[in-house]
């Protein structure tokens, strides 16, 4: 039979190890979510702790709450959950429960953020550029070396994007069906050489395509009026002024490859952009909400990417994106395959 006094004895030394060993509990103010390392702050709203701080000071005369009646969510609560959500995608009851709130309070914190994001488009969305064109012009002449004088005049690379939503209710649910059967928002952006969204149109369902977007959008207006001396690229071919260009179908060697080559580099920047976009704001691969609160979604995203990419924050690895491969329609008028051969001969 054991001692009694012995088992006391031995309990009492183990209490006394544990508190030496003990790690005092540092609890983390849920008031502010920035009291956090500064990894797991990039790593949850993809962007710094100044960059928080930022976007909370733009958007606070129009998100902050007039009262602190019923623990109301500061700004900085408020602008955290929505980049959360915009940087993760993932559901809101998922977030709620991260930062102790139902899902309904979530909800309307996201709204309330990318609303008011929309107020600021013309400010950080800015066609052609923030720089002066001509000197988006010889950026973009310097990214490619197919050309020694690189491809000339281009003011952007265009270029039209899926983004997967859930099938909405109602009788236009077939409107948003495109060809690969997936229900998607089809958005065109515009970009210039430094990966900034230069132009944005998210309002279009999956089953439109990318053409008529164009042909229905202000920018296809201010070219049609020749308010800008200037090329876009896009995989569809460049539009110039009221023309469509296309790459040589059966291209020979020499000039005609190279314009090709040319082409192709110069309008890789659209598609690095999508996916610098996409892997920054996770949200866009697949947004479970309704059509036209998708469209909100994406322009506000847009608009924090340009941010982000002002700001020099850490960009994301870029996955290699699959080639389209639908066969497009081209506009493929007489004065443009004027002007085509004209820059080949040229050029190249």
């Amino acid at each position: 039979m054991s001692c009694p006094f012995l088992r006391q004895q031995l309990a009492e030394v183990a209490r006394t190890i544990r508190r030496a060993f003990r790690i005092n509990r540092v609890l983390r103010d849920r008031q502010d979510p920035l009291a956090q390392r500064e990894s797991v702050i990039v790593e949850r709203y993809r962007f710094s702790r100044e960059g928080v701080i930022y976007i909370i000071n733009l958007l606070e005369p129009h998100i902050k709450c007039s009262t602190r009646r019923s623990r109301a969510l500061t700004t900085a609560q408020t602008v955290c959950i929505a980049l959360r959500f915009f940087a993760s995608g993932t559901f809101l009851y998922t977030i709620g429960d991260a930062e102790n709130l139902v899902k309904s309070a979530v909800c309307r914190a996201i709204r309330k953020v990318y609303l008011a994001l929309k107020q600021f488009l013309r400010v950080f969305v800015v066609f052609p550029s923030h720089l002066r064109p001509q000197v988006v012009k010889q950026i973009f002449c310097m990214t490619n070396s197919m050309c020694p004088s690189g491809f000339p005049n281009v003011i952007g690379a265009i270029d039209c994007t899926h983004i997967p939503i859930k099938a909405p209710p109602g009788p236009n649910e077939g409107d948003f069906v495109n060809r690969k059967g997936v229900h998607s928002i089809n958005v065109q952006m515009v970009c210039d050489a430094m990966f900034h969204i230069t132009n944005v149109e998210a309002k279009w369902p999956g089953s439109v395509h990318d053409s008529r977007i164009f042909r229905e959008s202000h920018l296809c207006t201010l070219f049609q009026r020749g308010d800008f001396d200037g090329i876009l690229l896009g995989d569809r071919g460049y539009a110039c002024r009221q023309h469509f260009m296309k790459p040589f179908s059966d291209p020979n060697p020499g000039p005609q490859t190279r314009y090709n080559a040319a082409l192709a580099r110069t309008r890789a920047r659209i598609e690095m952009t999508f996916g610098q976009l996409k892997e920054r704001f996770q949200c866009l691969k697949g947004l479970r909400v309704a059509p036209d609160r998708a469209c909100d979604i994406i322009v506000a995203c847009a608009i924090l990417h340009n941010i982000a990419t002002i700001r020099k924050e850490r960009t994301p690895v870029v996955e290699v994106q699959p080639d389209d491969d639908l066969q497009p329609v081209h506009l493929d008028q007489p004065s443009g395959r004027a002007a085509r051969d004209r820059i080949v001969e040229h050029h190249f």
